[in-house]
């Protein structure tokens, strides 16, 4: 299983940015694909899921502005963040588990991306 983030950068607080991770080695749509952040100094913590059927879930801080979605047809996962803060500058990780479901505990997944950093400036 290899996954691989982009999108990654420098954006003011305000912004934008859509992140994408690409898998491979595994069979794409039977996964459920996740995003997680991790700032200087904590833990790794759950951004958004999407299940192999759709099914979405959402840290309730990115809820209203974020949207996660899959495109099983280039084994791709997005998410698009709007309206950034400076303290969601961190690195972003995608990750992937054969689990029929939602994850949003991290111990649980199974396969880590190399993750990609976000710088949000104010």
């Amino acid at each position: 299983v290899q996954l691989v983030e982009s999108g990654g950068g420098l954006v003011q607080a305000g912004g934008s940015l859509r992140l994408s991770c690409a898998g491979s080695g595994f069979t794409f749509s039977r996964y459920v694909m996740g995003w997680y952040s991790q700032r200087p100094g904590k833990q790794r913590e759950f951004v958004a899921a999407v299940g192999s059927d759709g099914t979405t879930n959402y840290v309730d801080s990115v809820k209203s502005r974020s949207t996660i979605a899959r495109e099983n047809a280039k084994n791709t996962v997005y998410l698009e963040m709007n309206s950034l803060k400076s303290e969601e500058t961190g690195v972003y990780y995608c990750a992937a588990d054969p689990w029929k479901g939602v994850l949003t505990v991290t111990s649980l997944w199974n396969y880590w991306g190399q993750g990609t950093r976000v710088t949000v400036t104010s």
